[in-house]
């Protein structure tokens, strides 16, 4: 088993030999990448940081030269994913551990983000206390908070270094014997109030023979379920909740970002997508929602989560947008218009129906949608059964079109 660990040594160096000697006492292979920029390392490392900026497309000199932080945390970060997907691929990394501040937290992250879900990777961090999405991304690296600043060598600075050092042998030495059957596999966006849906269309498939991976469409979850589309871990994508793009749109904090519907339209994979939640932006507690929203009207979903409901101007606004986006796909593509409701909330007496609203949103759809995608609408809420068959029937019937299915 080989660690990889990802740090300044110019800095760091006492801290992640420590790190390495745990490893080692356990039998772990390490190999330690220097991505420090300023002064010599204070150990030697396997991977030089001249190396590493060479990867990065720069030069040590330059970076020294320079005296640019933001510049060197970016070309350390590029040239320190690219030799770790190269120790992956070469089969001499099965974990990545990484020590450090913000500047080699960002360094570190990059790179464990490049990786494919699975690798173990551990961060070691004066960040992991707070926001951590921008270092996590949408995948499954491990923050760990260091408590005290990673400067020298203590009675608590060893306790957590030990303790992220023994979780990366435990991950790498222990791997457990996962059967994976080769099954194509449907990616499918969820939220609390479209949970009826999915369970219904994720029942069908799965009795079809589909791997369904579910994803909460949180903002990581759509950037997630776009980039497994992207690595070609998933087949096919039942879009049931595009509600992301309600808080790229408005403001919320769950957006996914301007690429989200993107993935799948480029690369072809077929999709059946519908407006789940599209009646609502998030937010956190009452008192976090900006106040240019006041007047607005509001749903408590928990003392956590604030929802907004979603004007007739806005899902005007989305429905271009949605349409846009499916307009541009290559594969097989079908937009489901439930008229009854685009959430439980959104249901006739329920909070957040409007149908003023929702007609707002339809026509949009409907005026900017291209001939090449499919459009069906029902007279039902998004959460019936009949609608949430339909969906997946489409998504099969796509799947077997272009050979991907189960074998029957």
């Amino acid at each position: 088993m080989a660690v990889t660990i990802v740090g300044t040594l110019d800095t760091k160096g006492e801290e992640i030999g420590f790190a390495r000697d745990v490893l080692r006492a356990q039998g772990v292979d390490v190999h330690i990448i220097d991505t420090g920029v300023v002064g010599d390392p204070g150990i030697d490392p396997d991977t030089t940081a001249s190396a590493v900026a060479e990867a990065g497309g720069t030069t040590l000199g330059h970076l020294r030269d320079d005296a640019d932080r933001g510049e060197a945390i970016e070309a350390m970060g590029k040239g320190a994913a690219a030799i770790v997907q190269q120790l992956h691929d070469a089969g001499d990394l099965d974990g990545v551990l990484g020590l450090g501040g913000s500047g080699n937290t960002s360094i570190a992250t990059t790179a464990m983000r490049a990786l494919p879900v699975g690798v173990p990777k551990v961060m070691v961090s004066t960040m992991a206390s707070g926001d951590i999405e921008p270092y996590v991304g949408a995948t499954d690296v491990m923050m760990l908070y260091s408590v005290a600043d990673i400067e020298g060598l203590n009675q608590l600075s060893r306790r957590v270094i030990a303790n992220a050092a023994l979780a990366m042998v435990g991950m790498v030495t222990n791997q457990p014997d996962i059967e994976v059957e080769d099954r194509p596999t449907i990616g499918i966006s969820m939220f609390g109030v479209t949970t009826q849906c999915v369970q219904t269309a994720r029942e069908y498939l799965e009795e079809r023979g589909y791997e369904t991976i579910i994803f909460h469409a949180t903002g990581t979850g759509g950037k997630a379920m776009e980039a497994l589309v992207r690595q070609g871990v998933i087949d096919g994508v039942l879009d049931v909740t595009t509600t992301e793009w309600a808080d790229e749109l408005v403001g919320g904090v769950l957006a996914a970002g301007p690429d989200r519907l993107d993935a799948a339209a480029e690369t072809g994979t077929p999709q059946v997508v519908s407006t789940g939640a599209l009646d609502m932006v998030n937010f956190g507690p009452r008192d976090s929602v900006p106040e240019e929203f006041e007047g607005r009207h509001f749903h408590i979903h928990n003392p956590q989560v604030t929802l907004m409901r979603t004007t007739a101007e806005e899902n005007a606004d989305l429905g271009e947008v949605i349409a846009k986006k499916l307009s541009a796909a290559n594969g097989p593509t079908a937009l489901y218009i439930p008229l009854g409701g685009v959430s439980m909330l959104d249901v006739e007496g329920a909070d957040f129906h409007d149908p003023d609203a929702d007609t707002a949103l339809f026509e949009a759809l409907k005026t900017n949608l291209a001939e090449s995608v499919e459009l069906v609408e029902m007279e039902t809420d998004i959460n019936d059964e009949a609608f949430a068959r339909a969906l997946a029937e489409q998504l099969d019937a796509y799947m077997r079109a272009v050979d991907l299915a189960p074998e029957e």
